[in-house]
């Protein structure tokens, strides 16, 4: 393969942060604990993959303060780094696992949310990471309260766009000041969901930037063509990320190219190969070892609540 792959590994700057490349390790349950010698060595293995940032995976924010604190999630954000890539980490609202709608959420629990979110970022920001990202998308709880078919709430939480949009500004703006000025704040949405599209998903980025949004992780972001659903949100004044199937290099190239969005993410492609962005940089594209999206060590051991794997491993 003959290819110019220059545009995957272009640096950006957002704000004070430099991004070495446009490619981005997105947010995957592994099951190896994020403060454990084996969590540890995976997300740092990945940088040293050479992707520019590694958002760690969905983690309930009621575990920060007490079971994960700054002191003992650090050599993970120090093992990123020393890899050379940014370290952000995905805040998920309940316990992992545990299905809640927006109906099954009294006031008092929803403030509770917001506060944990806040405590969250706290703990982050002293850890070191570079970025939190609230978990907006895939019809967990967030997405549900912006879905009018999920949402059947009558007060102001619930009814038109702006009650739904309620629940993830709260936690952005709670967000926000935890951060400092530095730190970057992403926000992971799925752009066409029950009873919603493009048009309303619009209307909560652009309430979401005015929060103090950085990035915005759209997942997933295609449909016909590479990146096609992140596009729309490129006229917002902050990078999107966009994923789905862009562990084939064509696919990220047309994303960048055509600018439908700013980041790429690879997602089961980086699992099967931690070393797939030195791979692409270096040409070396009959090395990299392939997805075939078989889903049977990854989701599969998901669902045995098991340490994730790859069947193309040797």
């Amino acid at each position: 393969m003959s290819v110019d792959v220059t545009p995957l590994f272009r640096p950006l700057k957002i704000k004070e942060k430099e991004l070495p490349n446009r490619i981005v390790m997105p947010p995957m349950l592994v099951l190896r604990g994020l403060t454990t010698p084996g969590g540890v060595d995976w997300y740092g293995g990945h940088a040293r993959g050479g992707v520019g940032v590694v958002i760690v995976e969905a983690t309930a924010v009621n575990r920060f303060g007490s079971e994960l604190t700054a002191e003992n999630l650090k050599p993970l954000v120090d093992a990123i780094h020393e890899g050379g890539a940014l370290a952000a980490i995905q805040l998920f609202p309940v316990t992992l696992g545990r299905s809640v709608s927006p109906a099954e959420v009294d006031r008092s629990e929803i403030e509770e949310i917001v506060t944990y979110y806040r405590a969250a970022a706290g703990v982050c920001a002293d850890a070191g990471f570079d970025g939190v990202e609230p978990h907006g998308a895939h019809g967990f709880l967030l997405n549900q309260f912006f879905s009018p078919v999920q949402n059947k709430r009558t007060d102001e939480f619930g009814g038109e766009i702006e009650n739904r949009m309620r629940m993830s500004l709260k936690i952005m703006e709670a967000v926000r000041p935890m951060c400092g000025p530095d730190m970057v704040l992403l926000y992971r949405h799925t752009p066409v969901g029950q009873g919603y599209g493009i048009e309303e998903s619009l209307i909560l980025a652009k309430e979401l930037v005015k929060a103090g949004l950085d990035i915005l992780d759209i997942s997933p972001a295609s449909t016909e063509r590479p990146g096609d659903r992140a596009a729309p949100f490129k006229n917002l004044g902050v990078p999107v990320i966009a994923v789905n199937e862009l562990d084939e290099v064509e696919r990220a190239l047309e994303v960048l190219n055509e600018g439908r969005a700013d980041l790429v993410a690879v997602g089961r492609g980086l699992i099967a190969d931690p070393d797939w962005p030195i791979k692409v940089r270096e040409g070396r594209f009959d090395e990299i070892i392939k997805c075939v999206r078989c889903n049977e060590k990854c989701y599969g051991n998901l669902g045995k609540e098991i340490p994730i794997e790859c069947t193309q491993w040797g």
